[in-house]
């Protein structure tokens, strides 16, 4: 099948402004900028492309995929309706059309969302995480020392980390444990923080598992003050001073040893979690040298100028060529495992 007969359509969750939490939409409101990015790479190979927002109506979203009869479509939603929780909702419903779509399933995509479960598979199957715990109540008593990093446990993007994220005694914790709790609906995750270096390592699926460059986040510019870390305003507003402290070097300045452990947990981990097509883990590195998990990621940011793409550059592939591969898998996907085998109803 030559580029041109193939349909491609981008999935992507149109932006709600009116959904509230605004001050914390800056990740949602730049996937409309990432669609428009991928659908010109897309296009320059060839490929038919239309772009299929998902707004507030998802019968309407559906209807649109069965009309527009796609060969494949690359999803780049990352919620629903303003929730972020709702990401692999949206995946579960593309998994029912009878089109193969780019990235995660929903299964891997509902349990990485989930810090605590993924963390208690990823511990389960002898792969390092740090000590946690799930907390319901800031009176709660929690047997972790100090310093801990308190996160929302089912949201992403850093949504809802900052640098008070991280706590040195019982008040500081009980106030974190309550903004989020108050904040997002949803339990605390309380875990041992690793005031070290971090990494992360981008892994793609294409034909085998491969571990791209090593990418490490520099803190060398972070006042003292600051607990090193890469939050909410680091992440996503560039003119935050803390944005511009924390730039990524990528590849990593690390010897072989390390970059080969950091790669091959990567691959492992990828493996444990079900992940397919692409994803990201984002690791730290203790004083001695222990490396803990921070999460797989199988929804990272994949815009032009995010952390995949320049790990992409890095290894040498093209951005539209990610996205050929991306397609390429769901089509032999396709062809593997519908039941109607190829034929439309």
């Amino acid at each position: 099948m030559k580029n041109r007969n193939v349909n491609v359509g981008i999935v992507y969750n149109a932006f709600e402004p009116d959904l509230g939490r605004n001050q914390e939409r800056v990740s949602e409101e730049s996937v409309a900028q990432v669609a428009e990015e991928v659908c010109v790479a897309v296009a320059s190979l060839g490929y038919s492309v239309t772009i299929i927002p998902l707004r507030q109506s998802l019968m309407g979203f559906i209807h649109r995929l069965t009309e527009l009869e796609m060969d494949v479509l690359i999803n780049l939603c990352e919620g629903y309706y303003g929730r972020p929780q709702w990401e692999a909702n949206i995946a579960a419903v593309l998994e029912l059309l009878p089109v193969p779509f780019t990235g995660n399933p929903s299964q891997t995509l509902g349990l990485c969302q989930d810090k605590s479960k993924a963390k208690a598979i990823l511990r389960a199957n002898a792969l390092p995480t740090a000590p946690s715990r799930l907390v319901y109540s800031p009176d709660e008593t929690i047997e972790l020392s100090f310093p801990l990093i308190v996160k929302p446990n089912s949201e992403d993007a850093s949504l809802g980390i900052y640098p008070d994220s991280v706590v040195h005694d019982k008040e500081g914790l009980a106030k974190q444990v309550k903004r989020i709790l108050e904040n997002y609906g949803a339990p605390a995750l309380v875990e041992q923080f690793i005031d070290g270096r971090e990494f992360n390592v981008a892994v793609l699926e294409n034909e085998r598992l491969e571990a791209l460059p090593v990418s490490e986040i520099d803190f060398s510019q972070m006042p003292e003050s600051l607990p090193r870390i890469c939050g909410y305003e680091a992440k996503w507003f560039q003119d935050h001073f803390l944005y511009n402290s924390t730039p990524p070097i990528c590849p990593a300045k690390i010897d072989d040893s390390l970059r080969t452990k950091l790669q091959e947990t990567a691959v492992a981990a990828f493996k444990t979690m079900n992940c397919r097509d692409y994803a990201r883990v984002d690791f730290r590195m203790a004083g001695d040298g222990g490396l803990s998990i921070l999460e797989v990621n199988p929804n990272p940011d994949i815009s032009r100028d995010a952390g995949y793409a320049r790990a992409l550059s890095a290894a040498g592939i093209e951005y539209k060529d990610f996205w050929k591969t991306l397609i390429e898998n769901a089509l032999k996907r396709k062809a593997s495992h519908d039941p109607l085998n190829g034929k439309r109803r």
